[in-house]
């Protein structure tokens, strides 16, 4: 009997046979099928837009079953799970992360909310800073109105050379410059010349706020001292009214985009220099995030200032239609920004 124990204990354990790789990968499968058709069947219908098909069960378990299948897909590529199921958890795991994770509108929509509203807000965030630009505006226009009266020689200086537009122009040459008279290739040329230079001004003083906003109170400043000696210059020969006409066709909107994104520069600036109980990261990548919308409007605004100069300034020919283009531009710009969805 002691023999018999003993040969039964020095008999080695038979190993029990390990599964094959197929039975394990039929288990997993079939373990969690179930759970992926049915994922699966919640986003063709998200996809074909049956949404009121769907329970609200269907709807809270979306993100979880996405997560089972994340998690499955994992488990799936450390094993041997063949490889069309595998290929069809990756297909269906890109469709799901997309309904419930990727964007809920497309760009139709996302525009038609930027027109509606956000551009809007974006301004009115900021309307701080849009005070401050404004201010440094006015400062620069008085300023270079004022330089160009003490020394009439600095006007080259602030506006440029300009043949046709100086201190020593006649009232006929200037009002021709302003009704075209025999060169209307020349009103175009510097109509357009105004229009590429108050774009490049805008964009710069946004692009340069990171220097705590000083290059664009520098900017702003510049481009108003140049305003300013015009102003200045045609104010001398009786035909300041005049003069303001012609520019506000489309100067109403080049300078309310000027003002914009001199605003957006400033209040990074400020983020810069004041970052607050934030890092100064944390501070200028909130500031550029609420700025990034209201310099998007800035490039539309230009858009529709250049189609204002190449159009309505061409056709309109009489001061006081003038006025009425520039003057319904301004108001609209006002009324959009600071009226339209005030309230909600």
């Amino acid at each position: 009997m002691r023999n018999w124990i003993t040969r039964f204990r020095a008999r080695p354990a038979q190993a029990q046979p390990a599964p094959p790789a197929t039975l394990r990968s039929d288990r997993f499968r079939q373990a969690r099928e179930g759970d992926w058709r049915r994922l699966e069947a919640i986003v063709t219908a998200v996809e074909k837009g049956r949404l009121r098909r769907l329970s609200d069960a269907d709807l809270l378990d979306l993100p979880v079953l996405y997560r089972q299948l994340a998690s499955s897909l994992a488990v799936a590529r450390e094993t041997s799970l063949d490889a069309a199921a595998l290929a069809y958890l990756e297909a269906l795991a890109q469709r799901a992360w997309f309904i419930t994770y990727g964007p809920r509108e497309n760009f139709r929509g996302w525009f038609m909310g930027f027109i509606l509203g956000g551009w809007s807000r974006a301004v009115r965030a900021i309307r701080f800073d849009i005070g401050i630009a404004l201010a440094l505006m006015v400062a620069g226009v008085m300023a270079g109105w004022m330089m160009v009266a003490h020394d009439p020689s600095l006007y080259a200086m602030l506006a440029g050379q300009d043949p046709q537009r100086n201190p020593g122009a006649s009232a006929k040459q200037l009002r021709d410059t302003l009704f075209g008279g025999q060169d209307q290739d020349a009103l175009a040329a510097f109509a357009a010349y105004l229009f590429g230079h108050n774009a490049q001004i805008a964009i710069l003083c946004f692009a340069l706020g990171f220097a705590i906003g000083l290059p664009s109170v520098l900017l702003l400043l510049q481009n108003s001292g140049m305003l300013g000696a015009m102003l200045w210059l045609f104010h001398g020969k009786g035909l300041l009214l005049d003069f303001s006409a012609w520019i506000a066709i489309h100067g109403t909107t080049e300078l309310f985009a000027i003002l914009l994104a001199g605003a957006g520069g400033i209040h990074i600036g400020r983020a810069i220099a004041f970052p607050g109980e934030f890092s100064v990261m944390a501070s200028t990548a909130a500031a550029g995030r609420r700025t990034a919308p209201v310099m998007l409007g800035v490039v539309l605004m230009l858009l529709v200032a250049g189609m204002l100069e190449g159009f309505a300034r061409q056709l309109i020919d009489a001061t006081p239609q003038r006025l009425l283009v520039g003057g319904f531009m301004l108001t609209f710009w006002l009324v959009y920004f600071f009226v339209f969805g005030a309230r909600k």
